[in-house]
C-alpha cells in the first residue's frame, strides 16, 4: 500500500537556500522554554561564517557583532532556518547580513521572522593574520 500524497505545506519562508536549518532542543532553553539568546547568536554566526567562508575563499573569523535584533522568541521544537546575503566586501573584511525564521507548528505552517543580525569577519590565512580577499573574478 502506498502512503497517501499528501500536498505540500506552504509557508512563508524566502524562496532561496538558507545556509543553515536547526531545531533548539531542551539544553538549548531556560525552563521556561525559551531558547536562549546567546545559542542563537551562536548559530547565526555559524551561519554568517558559511558564505563569508565562501567568498574569502578560506578561513575567517568573526571581527564584529554590528547589530543584532530578537523580533521574537525562540521556542523549543522551532525548526529554524538562517538566511546569509554578503552585503559588504572590503579588502580584508566581509560584512554578512543574516535573517532568522522560525517554523512553529509546521501542521499549520506558521513561519515568524524571529531574528536579523549583521556581522563582521576578517579573512585570515594559516597564521591567523588578516589577508587580502581575492577578486571574484580570481575564485
Amino acid at each position: 500500500m502506498n502512503p497517501p500524497n499528501n500536498p505540500p505545506i506552504q509557508t512563508n519562508l524566502p524562496a532561496r537556500m538558507p545556509q543553515l536549518r536547526v531545531m533548539p532542543m531542551p539544553t538549548d532553553a531556560n525552563i521556561h522554554g525559551d531558547v536562549f539568546g546567546g545559542w542563537i547568536m551562536a548559530q547565526v554566526d555559524i551561519a554568517g561564517a558559511i558564505p563569508a567562508t565562501r567568498r574569502t575563499n578560506g578561513r575567517v573569523a568573526t571581527i564584529a557583532v554590528n547589530s543584532f535584533l530578537f523580533k521574537q522568541p525562540v521556542f523549543v521544537g522551532d525548526l529554524l532556518s538562517f538566511y546569509a546575503d554578503v552585503v559588504r566586501v572590503g579588502r580584508t573584511s566581509i560584512t554578512i547580513y543574516v535573517e532568522v525564521y522560525a517554523e512553529r507548528n509546521r501542521l499549520e505552517a506558521d513561519t515568524v521572522k524571529v531574528t536579523e543580525a549583521t556581522l563582521t569577519y576578517v579573512a585570515t590565512d594559516d597564521n591567523r593574520k588578516p589577508r587580502v580577499i581575492p577578486d571574484i573574478a580570481s575564485l
